[in-house]
Formats: structure tokens, C-alpha cells, sequence
């Protein structure tokens, strides 16, 4: 497991600093929040989170994280989990992705998931957009095609999946997206496997 993981707090206070007062009043600054996580999960009385780049300075920044593999038997199994976030000038941006996914001992499995999140700034407006991108889904044995945002399936056992999750909220000058490439509901049991969140408030 490595993680990479870079702080702009001082880099904030340096370029807050730098500014005279005047300029500092004069203007408001744009802020950008962020966070992508490859596997969370809260289920079987096991609760995960990897690859997770934790929240986005509102100053912006780079962050990135990764996992070379998981196996949690009779939960989930995975290689490859991969998420970065970032925020600058104008856009902040988050994606994450996951390889071989395997969940509910093979009711939900997956050669690739990815998602992305972004929301960008022009104007003064805020813009929001995602996507998802699964190949070789299987849910029940049965082969899904990923087409339309919040597509929704019926799995046994009270199990719901959700494939390319997507909720935002924009208005005036702050925008937030949201992409869940899948998420798992049912009885005890919440998964989700590629979420990306960006946000702005512009200046």
C-alpha cells in the first residue's frame, strides 16, 4: 500500500500572506473540496475504506493514494485500487479506479470500474460533470450494459445495486458532483466501489 498524500496548508497561508489587505478584501478567493475512495464498504459487521485520499484542503492541492490488492472473503476482493483528487485555478477534479472487482462472493463482479467528478468555474458560474466507466459487468450472472446514470437492479436477497451513481447539486457559484460507479444496498449491507466528489465555490 503506498500513499501520497501533499499538504497546500502552508502554501495557503503563504499566498494568503503575500497579499496586501487591500487586495485580500477586494477579492474572495475560490475554494474547491474533493475526495475519491476506490472500496468502502459497511457490511457483515465489517467496515472498509480504501484508497480513500481524504478530503481536499479547501485551498486545493494534489492528493493521491493506492492499493495493489484486497480480499475480505465473502465481501469483496479487488486489484489495482487507484483515487486522486485535486483542486486549482479554476476546476476541481476527482477520479478513482478499481480492477477485478468481485463483491457478495461473485453476486456482483466487474473487470474495470472508474469513476470521474469534476466542477469547473467560469464566469464566476459553477459547472458540475461525471461519468462512469464499468466493463464487464455481471450481476447475478447476468451480463449488464452500463448506458443511462442511476441505472437501478433488484438482486436477490433484498440486495439493490446502482450503476453510475450520480447526484449534484449547482446553483450561482457553487457546484458539487458526486459519481458512484457502484453502489451495493440491501439488509446491513452498503458498498460502493469508485465514488469521486468534486466541488467549487467560486470567486
Amino acid at each position: 500500500m503506498s500513499t501520497k498524500k501533499n499538504s497546500t496548508i502552508a502554501i495557503c497561508l503563504t499566498a494568503i500572506l503575500a497579499l496586501s489587505p487591500v487586495a485580500s478584501f477586494a477579492q474572495a478567493t475560490t475554494t474547491f473540496s474533493g475526495e475519491a475512495v476506490a472500496l468502502k464498504a459497511n457490511a457483515l459487521g465489517i467496515s472498509l475504506s480504501l484508497s480513500d485520499t481524504g478530503a481536499l484542503s479547501t485551498c486545493g492541492g494534489n492528493l493521491s493514494t493506492s492499493v495493489a490488492s484486497v480480499n475480505v472473503l465473502g465481501l469483496a476482493s479487488a486489484d489495482a485500487l487507484k483515487s486522486t483528487s485535486s483542486g486549482s485555478g479554476t476546476t476541481s477534479q476527482s477520479q478513482s479506479s478499481v480492477a477485478n472487482v468481485s463483491l457478495m462472493g461473485g453476486l456482483i463482479a466487474a473487470d474495470v470500474v472508474k469513476s470521474n467528478s469534476s466542477a469547473t468555474c467560469s464566469s464566476g458560474q459553477a459547472s458540475v460533470a461525471g461519468s462512469a466507466e464499468i466493463v464487464g459487468l455481471v450481476a447475478a450472472g447476468q451480463s449488464v450494459l452500463v448506458s443511462t446514470p442511476n441505472l437501478a437492479i433488484s438482486l436477490p436477497g433484498g440486495i439493490s445495486l446502482i450503476v453510475n451513481e450520480q447526484t449534484s447539486s449547482s446553483g450561482g457559484n457553487t457546484g458539487s458532483m458526486t459519481v458512484n460507479a457502484l453502489h451495493v444496498k440491501g439488509p446491513s449491507i452498503d458498498i460502493v466501489v469508485a465514488s469521486a466528489q468534486s466541488g467549487i465555490t467560486c470567486s
